[in-house]
């Protein structure tokens, strides 16, 4: 789905500007055609037809004495003025003063950008017409290692109605033991004929955990035909993982690459709501981790079995990022490695899977809804390297680093944090004032 927006023209300008007009707005469509439909222009001051934003393709003088017309627009306004489709910059005052008048203005200066902002108003609409995340599980914190599992705010009823009212998302509930049992059923020839078309990397994974990984891919399939427009998944598979006999780590790999639908991992809605709006907005490598940074101290060390972080200089400002034994589930699509290995967690079953994979080393992009639904945190930091632990839950966990460790500790809203591939924080710094979060930033 794309953005619709809304193109403003003045009334009473000369044959000059009117031809300028008509020769941007060919120009936009050319460049942005991709991520937004262009309703035919209205002057300035007429009653506005239906659409996600306003474009101003060309912008005069005249917008002072006229900029009333525009006030109690709830719409975004977005500046296109350049012949190269961002900004011209002799438009920084009248984008000023607008934004002054209380509205909001968009003045993208470079097309990537434009096009996060048109992605994150089309994600916006979406949601609003009832995208559909579809979760399993049963009793969510009554199982394994159920002193932990207890704790998260996602399972809370007030979590889920919260993030209904707020984006107008469709939550959808089925049972995790009803799905694998349903996996099980499914024919090894079925399966295996399944696999064999997936050309996926594997090390020491027998034929029959392979077998099991695509069983549980088609019985997802299977509710998600009958569901329709599912746009995200995800189960709670460690906490209730005596429902399984593996793990869907390589199923929901599978639905993103074949499909485009998101995951997360252990039930975690809030942690799909903000994979979610952070990749269709920006179309950018995203995956989450488990972060233990290193002023945790043996309480990240303990749960992950190890008896030291690495030695390095300014340990402080430094974490791990490791989810399931290895750096993370990340869609192949997104690595510089991607092979599927043995599970290395003792709560789920001896047959389960993991992916071991690494993105790129360098900058990244810590970012994550809070759970209040009005904050984005962002966290400027780098891969530096990836460690291993042999006989731990490390086996192959990135080592990441951030400016200031202490000021991380006080915004972590979970320990589960999502990464974006390269320094996104101007885009983010958008997508905020599309979806009108307060920013907290590194």
């Amino acid at each position: 789905m794309k953005a619709r927006l809304l193109p403003l023209y003045f009334p009473g300008v000369n044959d000059r500007e009117r031809n300028e007009f008509q020769e941007q707005i060919t120009r936009l469509k050319e460049i942005y055609g991709d991520v937004a439909d262009f309703s035919d222009p209205v002057p300035l001051g007429a009653d506005l037809p239906q659409a996600d934003a306003i474009v101003f393709p060309q912008l005069i003088g005249a917008i002072y004495g006229e900029s009333a017309k525009l006030i109690g627009c709830e719409l975004p306004i977005i500046v296109l003025t350049s012949r190269f489709g961002t900004v011209e910059m002799w438009d920084w005052e009248i984008v000023t003063y607008l934004r002054e008048k209380g509205l909001n203005v968009f003045s993208p200066y470079n097309i990537e950008l434009a096009k996060s902002i048109l992605r994150a108003i089309a994600t916006k609409k979406v949601m609003r017409q009832g995208a559909k995340f579809l979760m399993f599980q049963d009793s969510p914190g009554e199982g394994m290692q159920a002193n932990i599992f207890k704790k998260f705010y996602w399972w809370e009823k007030e979590c889920t109605e919260n993030m209904v009212a707020t984006f107008g998302i469709e939550m959808i509930y089925r049972s995790w033991k009803e799905l694998c049992d349903n996996a099980k059923q499914v024919s090894d020839a079925e399966a295996k004929q399944l696999w064999d078309s997936w050309d996926v990397p594997v090390d020491g994974v027998s034929e029959q955990q392979s077998l099991k990984a695509a069983k549980v891919y088609i019985a997802a399939k299977s509710v998600i035909a009958e569901i329709g427009g599912v746009a995200g998944i995800g189960a709670n598979c460690l906490n209730e993982s005596f429902h399984c006999d593996t793990t869907p780590c390589l199923a929901w790999n599978m639905l993103f690459e074949k499909d485009g639908v998101i995951f997360a991992c252990e039930g975690d809605t809030l942690t799909m709501l903000s994979t979610f709006i952070l990749y269709r907005s920006l179309q950018k490598p995203i995956m989450m981790t488990n972060l233990y940074p290193f002023l945790v101290g043996m309480a990240a060390l303990a749960h992950e079995r190890i008896d030291e972080f690495p030695k390095i200089d300014d340990p402080d400002n430094h974490a791990l990022g490791v989810h399931c034994g290895y750096f993370g589930l990340v869609a192949r699509p997104f690595c510089t490695k991607w092979v599927v290995r043995p599970k290395v967690l003792a709560i789920v079953n001896d047959d389960a899977i993991m992916v071991d994979c690494e993105i790129p080393c360098g900058p990244i992009t810590l970012a994550k809804i809070h759970p209040d639904l009005r904050r984005l945190s962002i966290i400027e930091a780098r891969i530096e390297q990836y460690v291993k632990y042999p006989g731990s839950d490390v086996l192959n966990g990135a080592l990441i680093r951030y400016n200031d460790g202490h000021k991380v500790m006080e915004m972590l809203c979970s320990h589960h944090s999502l990464i974006m591939e390269g320094d996104v924080k101007p885009q983010l710094l958008q997508l905020a004032r599309v979806f009108h979060f307060q920013t907290e930033v590194i």
